[in-house]
Order: structure tokens, then sequence, then C-alpha cells
């Protein structure tokens, strides 16, 4: 959720494999119940794969809000002793199948793997790292106050609308109003 857009360069040196373009429109569907019982049923796969060195796991992103458009993605945030550690956690989560994509050691050790059925974004940090504090202000905002959640969800619509390089562009494109929603939450 950082403010600042990713270049090309940027993507291509923190993706692992290949870099892939959008080949259609950004897909937003209405809020899905199922979507909580896809984040446990993730989570406790999760947990049986890390055991103690899963710290903290979150449902995140516009997934975790109900009455939110959404990209059919489960964002889910995990925090480790130390994310840059890929060693004492990456082979765990490849073994119940997910992929490392994306990681950004200047960017609080974040790294993200990718998991399948269902589609998910398991974003991985440090304990202790403002960026999981960030994240989830920003969800807690949007579940409790619904003129945040509309500003947003009408963000959402309108900037799907456009075409995108790239999935993070369409990401980048929506910090300002990410910035102003925190600001209003005090965070």
């Amino acid at each position: 959720m950082e403010n600042k857009p990713k270049s090309d360069e940027y993507l291509r040196a923190h993706t692992l494999g290949e870099l892939t373009p959008l080949s259609g429109a950004i897909l937003l569907v209405d809020y899905d119940p199922a979507w909580r019982r896809q984040f446990e049923s993730e989570a406790a796969r999760i947990r049986s794969a890390l055991g103690k060195r899963a710290l903290l796991l979150e449902h995140a992103g516009s997934t975790s809000v109900p009455g939110l458009v959404a990209k059919p993605i489960i964002d889910i945030v995990l925090a480790v002793a130390d994310s840059a550690q890929e060693t004492e956690y990456a082979p765990l989560l490849e073994e119940t199948g997910y992929r490392l994509r994306i990681r950004e050691p200047h960017d609080h050790e974040h790294r993200m793997f990718k998991g399948v059925t269902p589609d998910v974004n398991l974003h991985v940090y440090s304990a202790g790292c403002p960026e999981i504090d960030r994240m989830l202000a920003f969800r807690d905002r949007l579940r409790n106050d619904a003129a945040d959640r509309e500003l947003y969800a009408r963000t959402k619509r309108q900037l799907a609308q456009r075409d995108w390089k790239y999935m993070q562009n369409y990401a980048d494109a929506k910090s300002d109003v990410v910035a102003k929603i925190l600001a209003r939450a005090k965070f």
C-alpha cells in the first residue's frame, strides 16, 4: 500500500518468474460471503504448514470488507519472525501450493506468494512491521465507515474501467484515496 507508483523496471526486478501483463479489464464483483470461509480455510492450511512460525494471520484487502466490491482474490497478511529469512517459511508454504512471486527487500521486506485455488495473495511481513498495522487499519476503517467504503468502491469502479498494463498499476492508482481514508482513520 505504498504511495509511490511502481515502475515497469521495479516490477521486473522484484517479480519472480515472468511478469505477465493484464489481458483484459479488471474484474470487480459484488461482495461474496464465501470469501470469509475461503480465508478461514487458507489460514488453517497456512497454520498447519507453518505451525508456530505463523505469528499472525489476517484477512485483508477488499474481500475482507462486507459490502465492498472486490477482485475475487483473497488477500492474507502473514507475520513471521523475519520475512527476510525465507528459508524459515517459504519451503513450507511452497509444499502447500503457494508460489513466491514478489520479493521487495526495500519495502518492509515484503514477500508475496500466490495461491491458486482459491486465488490468494499471501503478503508476508516480519512481526511488528508497520505495514501490517496500516493494512489492517485500512480494512477496519472500510468495515466501520460506510461513507469511506462507498468512496473506495466508487474509486475502484472508476479505475477498473481504464486499461492497465499490470495489476500493480491499478493498485497504485488507488493510493491517493487510500491515503485520505487512512488519514481519516487517524493512521
